[in-house]
């Protein structure tokens, strides 16, 4: 497919071979909640939800929130679209940046349902580690996941990424305070990485029971 022909791919901020980053508009509203309320029971163990609601955003609310914050000094925020149509398969950001002496940034991500255990993540993550160091400046991404989500561990393992330790009751997630795992990357672990193909990690989803995470827990 002709470049020119695909949507949102002239407003990239990053391109790889699969998929590219760009920030969302309002236009990508309907596409967008619909990837969401698709792969609801996908992304529920991992939501986020703060005291007082064991229930996450609404989809159109939790994308009004998305749209405000995804171009800020504080946040840095993209939809994950597909190279070969544009299409939108999840989302991926750096959140609580932070300047100073600290140069830091949270890294959270959602896959929808339907585009899981492709390596479509894999990618975006790189382009995302790419967008930190190579353009913000940043020193340090960090993502903090819980314990038992091993395939988000397993992809943030297959970059580079390092287990730095363990925070207890870390998040509400889902309704419960959990615990996450510290894992980092600096600026100078990723110039050594960045040239090399990612390991494949990866943890397949079973073809019955069970459910394949693909959050951080903090998006």
């Amino acid at each position: 497919m002709p470049v020119r022909a695909v949507q949102g791919l002239s407003r990239a901020v990053q391109v790889g071979e699969r998929v590219f980053l760009r920030h969302p508009s309002g236009a990508d509203r309907a596409e967008w909640t619909k990837l969401r309320e698709a792969s609801e029971d996908h992304l529920r163990p991992w939501d986020p939800t703060p005291p007082g609601n064991d229930e996450p955003l609404p989809p159109d609310i939790a994308f009004d929130k998305l749209v405000k914050s995804c171009d800020t000094p504080e946040s840095q925020r993209f939809v994950i679209c597909l190279v070969a149509d544009g299409r939108i398969a999840g989302q991926i950001s750096l959140n609580q940046i932070f300047r100073g002496p600290f140069q830091n940034a949270v890294a959270g991500y959602w896959i929808g349902k339907q585009f899981a255990g492709k390596g479509y993540m894999t990618e975006a993550l790189r382009l995302a580690l790419r967008q930190a160091f190579e353009k913000l400046g940043l020193h340090r991404v960090e993502a903090n996941i819980i314990p038992r989500n091993a395939p988000s561990k397993a992809l943030v393992r297959g970059i580079g990424l390092r287990l730095e330790g363990l925070a207890k009751r870390y998040l509400r997630i889902a309704g419960a305070w959990e615990d996450h795992e510290h894992w980092a990357i600096t600026a100078e672990e990723w110039a050594a990485l960045r040239d090399r193909p990612p390991r494949d990690d990866r943890v397949r989803p079973r073809v019955s029971g069970g459910r394949r995470g693909g959050s951080s827990g903090s998006r």
